[in-house]
């Protein structure tokens, strides 16, 4: 049986009462490409945009979104988010923006979906912002590079 089935075959949340709380992190990245017109309102290690500084309301908006993932994703728990950082890196070379987002909790169960939310969110929220430069660019992936604490711990290349 499926962990979010019940015995009449219906959909519902897990049940973490019985697991113990630990410290629980969980670090996503998500990568866009954006090419060489939005390359060229680099500025200060910030893209400015009609719609303002990109890179630093990516921020934000990663962040809000966060901590909102139990409103998003049926059946995720809703977490007291701990910490949630989001370090975004110019990738001049191949005209990318990659983001980096690593949230931390004690709590009953891991914080995945919550960077995962957290780096798409900012990845989109900078398409939204330089779209009126380009309507070209990707967002090539979105992954889970790392999770510590519960039952198993993860460590993916960042390849």
């Amino acid at each position: 049986m499926s962990s979010h089935i019940d015995e009449a075959n219906q959909p519902r949340m897990v049940d973490v009462g019985d697991k113990a709380a630990t410290a629980r992190t969980a670090k996503a990245r998500s990568r866009i490409v954006v090419g060489n017109d939005v390359m060229a309102m680099l500025e200060d290690n910030e893209l400015h945009s009609k719609k303002g500084p990109v890179l630093q309301t990516a921020i934000i908006a990663g962040t809000m979104a966060c901590k909102r993932t139990s409103e998003f994703i049926p059946f995720c728990h809703p977490l007291p988010i701990e910490d949630c950082s989001i370090d975004i890196a110019v990738d001049r070379e191949n005209q990318a923006i990659v983001i980096d987002c690593t949230v931390k909790v004690h709590h009953k169960t891991g914080v995945e979906m919550e960077a995962l939310t957290g780096a798409s969110i900012a990845a989109l929220t900078i398409y939204d912002m330089c779209k009126s430069v380009t309507h070209t660019m990707v967002i090539e992936e979105t992954k889970l590079l790392e999770k510590y604490g519960g039952k198993s711990d993860v460590n993916l290349p960042t390849t």
